[in-house]
């Protein structure tokens, strides 16, 4: 047996060794999934297989440079090199940049992100003089996007009755125009979105058969990652290409499916079968990344799920500590109680910031816990915030150097038009725009004959224009002759942009000129790579299809902030899941719906996942809403995790409400909703023998597990508590089951435990 397949336990090595037909893995969470991926394609070209007909795809580029540098080290680089293997968006990008003139596109087509599709559509929307609040840019950009991802063109969207009546209901019945101009305006200029990736690739497929064909042949063996992750149009490009060998493994876990927002269907993974009768199941359930009480957590919560391939997920790590419950009076509270947990698990831990992480539904979360981090001087990192390639100054490069290749793109030549100013006013830059449009032609079109726009433009404004036409024209050349670097430094200097950056001396200005130079240094690390594909095209492309993930520098000492769904594919020693209330985790949205509910426990699931060492779970009893405090009731999740794995801790903040955790907890949930459904009874199970008290020492400590019976506890007596540690108990108050006692723990403070929950042991 070769050596990497020894480093595999037993079910990984029969996925990986199975390449006879095909077969769905079903990777549980911290399964070792990328190592089974990467073996396979090892073992595939050990096996005989070409590299170049193997066809590996997955969700981000991050996750293929990991696998690429695991390859390197039992495979020749070469091998490695010949892979197709990327993002769908960079592996069919690159195919439609091969066959694009058979659908009318340049080679050189740019790769339009959110930014300047919205913009587009913004001008689109002003152009029919319609109302900019009734038609956001962004909702109509995602209406766009559903149809396309669900491979609905414009002809077809404009007759399909139930679409329109939905845009009757949002009150945006122009959606259908909109998207019929803004797929014509990208046509013109010689662009797709990330959609229009798949997209086209379908179209490829579909009406050139002998190039679909040429694909299905070259891809003997195609390998999927995250395939629960997959929408209706990468499912049909999968299937088309594996139509032909047949020998395709798609690995993934039902239970992350969470994506269904951006038109992932969990239905691709659950219904391989019907794809691949044939087909060979295979299931990791090994958790190398949890604990024990983690990993059985996650496991109590996700079987309430009915709509899953039943798995048994386990793991032989250490059984770890319990998941700890908090509930917090506020919001606020709340990022007080993490950030001042960071700070003390860090020091009596010996962590780095960067093994934190506050995981929250949505963005607006944020807001608190970075105030609360800050007043800590804790460093902090935001998932999802503005990424490098989206800041304003680098965009403004990039977009020059998207013109030098493609003069179609509308939305460079109108960013940089008057960038830096050059008096090229909005009206000026307008009428070329409506002239453009209104004939048909593409902005650059307009602008190399300017001068036939005399009536309509002074003399001083085609004088202009011509000089940035001019300018265009020499670094155009400029770009058939220089290397990546050379080009990108030639366009700084000549359009006048490093010289306004270095003038500015605000701290904004710095902050700016210090991102200039940091594009300059990826484009120089861009440009020694040992690859072929070093052209400032492939650079475009690589960082047009950068995620947040791809960017991220892990070796900053930061705790990481995101929402749940950016946090898949991460880990994390120790992990805070904040907010988990009704009606916003789960999300109202979802409430009415049993089907968004199981997304939104797989959600939580995910959640959970992420932790390996310690887990917290967070809900405040009132949360800020429109400026004002609105009670909240905890989320019915928390009730779903089985008991014997969690425990319920109270503290000073607790002082003036308490409540029973079997009863009053429930109560109080009852309370806040109508529906039964949406309240499952909590921790309904209770140890046995509740009466009794054990009368034996052990270690000099007495034992105090009766959580009824507080009966040998007295003020002044000296108590250990396994969180806190050593302390004297200064009051006690309250009868039985809801006995409380106020301790003063050495080097913690004082804190107001509930004695059913809180298990002190005397100290002799």
């Amino acid at each position: 047996m070769q050596n990497y397949l020894q480093e595999l336990n037993e079910a990984q090595q029969e996925a990986v060794k199975f390449i006879d037909g095909p077969s769905l893995i079903i990777a549980g969470a911290g399964s070792g999934k990328t190592r089974v991926l990467t073996y396979k394609i090892v073992h595939l070209i050990q096996t005989g297989f070409n590299p170049n007909s193997i066809l590996a795809l997955t969700f981000t580029n991050k996750a293929a440079r990991e696998m690429q540098e695991r390859m390197k080290t039992l495979v020749d680089v070469d091998s490695v090199r010949k892979l197709w293997m990327g993002t769908f968006h960079s592996i069919f990008a690159k195919i439609l940049r091969k066959e694009s003139s058979v659908l009318g596109f340049p080679s050189t087509f740019s790769i339009y992100d959110a930014d300047d599709s919205k913009k587009e559509i913004n001008e689109i929307v002003k152009e029919l003089k319609l109302d900019p609040a009734q038609y956001p840019a962004n909702q109509v950009f995602g209406r766009i996007s559903m149809a396309k991802n669900n491979l609905i063109l414009p002809p077809s969207y404009e007759t399909n009755i139930d679409i329109q009546k939905q845009d009757m209901v949002a009150k945006q019945p122009e959606n259908a125009k909109i998207y019929k101009m803004y797929y014509q305006r990208c046509r013109r200029a010689g662009a797709m979105d990330f959609d229009d990736l798949l997209l086209n690739t379908n179209i490829l497929f579909r009406d050139f058969p002998e190039i679909a064909e040429k694909y299905q042949k070259l891809f003997k063996f195609i390998l999927v990652d995250e395939y629960q992750d997959t929408n209706y149009s990468q499912y049909l490009i999968i299937k088309k290409l594996s139509a032909f060998h047949r020998k395709i493994c798609v690995v993934g876990d039902d239970s992350q499916s969470i994506y269904s927002f951006r038109g992932a269907k969990i239905e691709n993974i659950l219904n391989f079968k019907n794809d691949f009768s044939e087909y060979e199941l295979f299931k990791l359930e090994q958790n190398y990344r949890s604990t024990q009480h983690i990993v059985n957590a996650a496991n109590s919560l996700i079987e309430k799920n009915k709509n899953r391939i039943p798995k048994i997920v386990f793991t032989d790590n250490e059984a770890g500590s319990k998941i700890q419950i908090k509930e917090l009076p506020s919001d606020r509270k709340e990022s007080y109680f993490v950030a001042k947990n960071i700070v003390k698990t860090k020091r009596e831990n010996e962590y780095s910031f960067f093994d934190f992480a506050i995981l929250y539904r949505t963005n607006a979360q944020s807001r608190v816990f970075e105030d609360a981090l800050r007043k800590s001087s804790i460093p902090y990192k935001i998932f999802g915030s503005i990424s490098f390639y989206q800041r304003s100054e680098i965009k403004d490069i990039v977009a020059y150097l998207r013109l030098l290749i493609n003069k179609r793109d509308d939305q460079a030549v109108k960013r940089i038009i008057n960038y830096p100013r050059r008096g090229i006013g909005n009206t000026t830059i307008q009428k070329i725009v409506d002239v453009a449009n209104s004939n048909n032609l593409n902005v650059w079109d307009v602008l190399i004959q300017i001068e036939k726009l005399n009536k309509l433009l002074n003399n001083r404004a085609i004088t202009t224009v011509r000089s940035f036409v001019s300018l265009i024209e020499l670094l155009t050349k400029e770009a058939q002759e220089l290397d990546a670097i050379g080009l990108v430094n030639s366009v700084i200097e000549k359009t006048g942009i490093k010289k306004l950056m270095s003038e500015d001396r605000s701290p904004e200005g710095v902050g700016k000129f210090d991102n200039v130079q940091e594009f300059i240094n990826a484009v120089q690390e861009f440009s020694e790579k040992d690859d072929e594909n070093v052209t400032i095209e492939n650079f475009l492309e690589e960082i047009a299809l950068a995620t947040d993930q791809d960017s991220d520098k892990e070796n900053t000492d930061r705790v990481s902030l995101m929402t749940i769904h950016a946090s898949k594919g991460l880990e994390y020693k120790n992990v805070y899941i904040v907010g988990v209330e009704e009606g916003l985790f789960p999300s109202f949205r979802s409430i009415t719906s049993p089907k968004d509910i199981e997304e939104e426990r797989r959600l939580f699931y995910v959640a959970i996942t992420r932790s390996e060492k310690e887990l917290y779970i967070c809900h405040a009893k009132q949360r800020m809403k429109w400026g004002q405090y609105n009670t909240s009731s905890p989320s019915r999740f928390i009730s779903e995790i089985d008991p014997k794995f969690v425990e319920f801790e109270i503290d000073e903040d607790y002082s003036e409400q308490m409540f029973d955790i079997n009863q009053d907890y429930n109560k109080f949930a009852l309370k806040n909703n109508s529906s039964s459904q949406l309240t499952p009874k909590i921790f309904v199970d209770k140890p046995k023998n509740l009466k009794s008290v054990d009368k034996h020492l052990k270690n000099g400590k007495k034992n105090l597990k009766d959580k009824d019976d507080n009966s040998g506890l007295a003020v002044g007596m000296k108590v250990n508590h396994a969180k806190f540690g050593d302390g004297e108990i200064i009051q006690i108050e309250g009868d039985d089951p809801n006995t409380k006692a106020l301790v003063d723990f050495a080097g913690v403070g004082q804190k107001n435990l509930l004695l059913k929950f809180a298990k002190l042991t005397i100290i002799e």
